[in-house]
């Protein structure tokens, strides 16, 4: 038969057992001053030289740092953003090409929906639509890889184009217009192409677009980036997005330097495009490098944005 002990006799003997640990230990070791000086600091202040640091200007250091991995790539860059055919491989890929042609589409189907939207004030997001979308397929015109629509991108950038410039007002006339140019997207996109493929071959910068909604368009990805990069595990999940979109604003930032756009002759205006066009690149690298501690990286892109929104619409 078992032996039953009292619970209490079990407690008791369980505070005896770790009250005689507690004796057996070691004494807590005791040193003198003279033991660690010129090892310890004596203090947290004389740890640091001059002031200590801030966390204003902690964030100043790392936006300097990443402004300066962007600037090590300058000779690069100045190299892709000279202008002619071949570049715009270097800046974007054709799948981002791809799929923002695709999702603008859809937009523009939603803005062109009925007359009175579109007189409403949808005509505004058609014209921001439309700009873009001319922007997209003249870039594909002069682009040295494959990418599709590449056949079709001269005459596709000349219709929407003209319509982009037309759509100022809401009237029923550009309505049509618009309409039109609705029908035109939804064939490229479906794979039957356009029926009119005659266009100029080379872009006139200068009849595809203006700056105004290339400027919005560039302030859409510089918050869309802020958004999806917001910590390090929002970056990962949206790291395709947010390559994309850093391509498209490296991509605009060069439009926006070429010759028939407005100021693109300016060279400090130069120099802030371009300084936004390679933090944006730096961006995409470091997502294709599968880097995702990239606040510096975005910041530079937003100081850039606004350095250049501070004196330029």
């Amino acid at each position: 038969m078992p032996i039953r002990i009292p619970l209490l006799t079990i407690v008791v003997l369980s505070l005896s057992a770790v009250t005689d640990g507690q004796e057996r230990r070691a004494p807590k070791p005791t040193f003198s001053e003279g033991d660690t000086r010129g090892v310890f600091f004596d203090s947290l202040d004389e740890a640091f030289r001059d002031n200590r640091p801030t966390l204003a200007t902690i964030r100043k250091a790392s936006s300097a740092a990443a402004m300066a991995a962007v600037a090590s790539t300058d000779a690069d860059a100045n190299q892709e953003s000279s202008g002619g055919d071949g570049d715009w491989a270097k800046l974007i890929a054709p799948t981002s090409l791809e799929d923002e042609i695709k999702r603008l589409k859809l937009h523009y189907d939603e803005v062109v929906s009925t007359p009175g939207s579109f007189k409403g004030g949808g005509y505004q997001d058609a014209r921001l639509d439309l700009s873009v979308l001319a922007t997209l397929f003249a870039i594909i015109n002069e682009y040295s890889g494959d990418v599709r629509w590449k056949d079709q991108a001269a005459a596709a950038r000349d219709l929407i184009a003209r319509t982009a410039f037309n759509c100022k007002a809401g009237s029923a006339q550009v309505y049509n217009e618009a309409k039109l140019r609705k029908a035109d997207l939804q064939d490229l996109v479906a794979g039957s192409g356009l029926a009119n493929r005659d266009a100029e071959p080379e872009n006139d910068w200068s009849m595809i677009v203006d700056r105004s909604p290339l400027m919005e368009y560039a302030e859409l990805l510089k918050d869309q980036l802020k958004q999806a990069s917001r910590d390090k595990k929002s970056t990962e999940e949206n790291a395709e997005a947010i390559r994309r979109d850093a391509q498209l604003l490296a991509m605009v930032g060069k439009v926006l330097t070429l010759e028939g756009l407005d100021d693109a002759e300016d060279d400090e205006y130069a120099m802030l495009s371009n300084n936004m066009s390679k933090a944006a690149t730096a961006v995409a690298t470091a997502m294709e490098s599968k880097t995702y501690e990239i606040g510096p990286l975005v910041g530079a892109v937003t100081q850039s944005c606004d350095a250049c929104h501070e004196q330029y619409r």
